[in-house]
Parts: structure tokens; C-alpha cells; sequence
């Protein structure tokens, strides 16, 4: 016995001395400088708010779907829309009946090689009237005021106004679309949609539901699912000079899948969106042997500035059924999914953690043994 007692004090401070130099990584804290706020914190569990998944709930945190619906307003702007000539824009004007008015295009002159270009200040020169302001003004009212200042030289000038080239005015389309860059806005009105479809479409990377659109400096988040795939019209635009379109990449349209899952991973929201059933269909499922039915998480943070840090959705899976419910909740960005393990498998991690302990201990004291009844 007391054999045995020198044998263990030997054991434990053999294990001391080598834990000194046992291999790999480690990081302490006893030797450095810990600093920590004067507020007291709060323990994090009463920051967090947790949430059985019944239908009822689910009705409660449904988000409302788009509608395919009209906009009038956009209809009305349409209609009324009028080009605003610009500096850099070239105008061509004809005066009916007087040739020497007018500088024709040939087999070798374009209409934009023969037309009046737009001056930085606005101004065109045209014969006999001299300099003319056209800059903010429309085609009507441009031919409106050659036609009242030619009257003095011509009798009755027939004059038309058209714009050759348009170049004053253009728009920006930038990321994950075909061909993204600068668009020209002319006589014809430009929409969103459209614009999204000159520039070749959506790339596969693209994050239809938050495209930027960018305004005088003020910013908009519209969803080009709602528009293109719900025909949800309200989120179309006219488009002006210097708006600017952004379709960013859906690298931040992420889902954390980890816990006792079959092939922990990170996911990607797809164009059409994920579901909590899906999330856990792309990671092969649970362990069936490891994981706690019951426990299934969603760990969603909540908006800064809202008094707890997260909230907490539990689906419990043990009946299969209730995967159904699962389908109907659906996955935002840097939602985490948990799938915790089950009381027998936390104890078996235990176990599995002793086991070479004891073995080697074992080992150890059946070698001692032998020595010691060695003849």
C-alpha cells in the first residue's frame, strides 16, 4: 500500500514536471496585462432571449413576402419625362426653306459632326441671333427661342430642334453586372431595370435583394428580387443624371452552421433565400447518434442599440415532422445555426478525455508491479 501511494505522489509529479514542456501552443494569461472595464458587465445570459419555434411565433416573425403590384408614380414621370439639354450635348437645327441656315450631314458628316455643339457655358452660336443659352432647357423650349429671336431677320422661320448626340447627362452602374460602367441618359426614359438589363444583366455573385441606389448623395437600399422575380414595380426608378447603381456581391449573405452536424460549414444565402430546413440539409443533417434533437438554435444578433444582444430561436426536431416548421423560417445574414450535443455525448467527451490518462496510468503501475516481483 505504501508502495503504491510513493508510486502515484511519483505519477502526479512526473505529470507536473511535464506539463513545463508539453508540446504545442499556449496561451496564459497569468503573466500579462488583462485590462478590463470599471463598468460592470452583465452576465451575458440576461442579454439573450430564447424562443421556441411554434406556428404561432413563426406567424409573429413571418416577413411579408412582395407582391407583384403597379407604380402609378413612376407611370406619371414617365409620361411627362423631357430631356434637359447639358453642356458637351449636340443639337441639330434645321430652318425650313433656308438652307443657309442649316449645315447639312453628307455621305462623310455625321448628324453629330454637323450639329451644334453645347459650349461648357451652356451657349450654342447660331447665324444671325448669335449666342443662345440652351443649357437647362428642353428641346421645346429651345426651339421656342430661336424661332421668337430669328424673327427678327427671317419672316416666319420654321424651326426644328433636335438632339444629335447626348452626352451631358449619363448614370453609373457598378458591381456584379455584366458589363458595369457608364450609361448615357437620352430622350428615352431610363428605369433601373433597364439599366440593370443594358449593362448585360445580374452576375452569379450578385446581391439582388440589396442593390444600392444612390441619389444626390442619399443613399436607398432597393430589392431587385421584389422587382424582377415578384413584379413588384414599386422598386423601379426614373433615372436622373449622376445616379448611381451598385449591385453588391452576396459574399455577406452568410449562414454559420457548427455544432453536431454532419459537415459543419459556412453557407451562402442563395438568390431565392434559405430556409432553417435547408440550412441543415446543406451540412448533411444532424448526428443521429450525437445530437440533441431539442436543441437546435438559430443565434440571430439583434440592431445595435437594442438593450439585448441577441435573440435565440429553438426548433426541436425529435418528431421529423416538425422540419416542417423549419421551412418556414427563414435565414438572415450572420445567422449562426447550433446544434448542441446530447447530455450521454457530453459525458462521453468526458470519459474520452480520461481514458488515455487512466490507460497510461495503468500502464505505468502495472510496470511497476512487474519490477518490483521481478525474482
Amino acid at each position: 500500500m505504501a508502495f503504491q501511494k510513493k508510486l502515484i505522489a511519483i505519477a502526479v509529479s512526473s505529470l507536473v514536471l511535464a506539463g513545463c514542456t508539453m508540446p504545442g501552443q499556449h496561451l496564459s494569461l497569468t503573466d500579462k496585462q488583462v485590462v478590463s472595464s470599471d463598468v460592470v458587465e452583465q452576465d451575458i445570459s440576461s442579454l439573450v432571449s430564447v424562443y421556441p419555434l411554434t406556428p404561432s411565433l413563426l406567424n409573429d416573425i413571418r416577413v411579408v413576402e412582395p407582391y407583384a403590384r403597379t407604380n402609378p408614380a413612376l407611370d406619371v414621370e414617365v409620361a411627362q419625362f423631357e430631356y434637359i439639354v447639358g453642356p458637351s450635348d449636340i443639337l441639330n437645327i434645321t430652318v425650313w426653306d433656308h438652307p443657309e441656315l442649316t449645315i447639312p450631314a453628307g455621305s462623310y458628316r455625321s448628324a453629330a459632326d454637323s450639329g451644334n455643339w453645347v459650349n461648357a457655358d451652356g451657349t450654342i452660336f447660331y447665324p444671325y441671333i448669335g449666342n443662345v443659352h440652351v443649357a437647362g432647357k428642353t428641346v421645346l423650349q429651345i426651339r421656342k427661342e430661336i424661332t421668337r429671336r430669328l424673327r427678327t431677320y427671317v419672316e416666319s422661320p420654321q424651326v426644328d430642334v433636335k438632339l444629335a448626340a447626348f452626352r451631358s447627362q449619363k448614370v453609373y452602374i457598378t458591381g456584379e453586372v455584366a458589363s458595369p460602367g457608364v450609361q448615357p441618359v437620352t430622350d428615352i426614359p431610363l428605369t433601373l431595370l433597364d439599366a440593370v438589363n443594358k449593362a448585360g444583366g445580374l452576375a452569379a455573385d450578385a446581391d439582388w435583394r440589396n442593390i444600392s441606389f444612390t441619389r444626390n448623395g442619399v443613399e436607398e437600399v432597393i430589392s431587385l428580387y421584389a422587382l424582377m422575380q415578384r413584379g413588384d414595380l414599386s422598386q423601379n426608378r426614373l433615372l436622373r443624371h449622376g445616379d448611381i447603381i451598385h449591385i453588391p456581391r452576396n459574399d455577406s449573405q452568410k449562414v454559420f452552421v457548427m455544432g453536431e452536424v454532419n459537415d459543419p460549414q459556412t453557407l451562402k444565402i442563395d438568390r431565392a433565400g434559405m430556409s432553417l430546413t435547408e440550412a441543415l440539409s446543406g451540412v448533411g443533417g444532424i448526428k443521429q447518434l450525437a445530437a440533441d434533437a431539442t436543441g437546435v438554435f438559430v443565434i440571430r444578433g439583434n440592431e445595435n442599440g437594442e438593450q439585448q444582444i441577441a435573440s435565440i430561436y429553438q426548433l426541436d426536431i425529435t418528431d421529423p415532422s416538425s422540419m416542417v416548421l423549419g421551412t418556414e423560417f427563414n435565414m438572415q445574414p450572420y445567422d449562426i445555426v447550433y446544434v448542441t450535443a446530447a447530455p450521454i455525448e457530453r459525458w462521453n467527451r468526458v470519459i474520452r478525455q480520461l481514458l488515455p490518462t487512466i490507460s497510461g496510468f495503468n500502464e505505468l503501475t502495472e510496470g511497476a508491479l512487474r519490477v518490483r516481483n521481478w525474482p
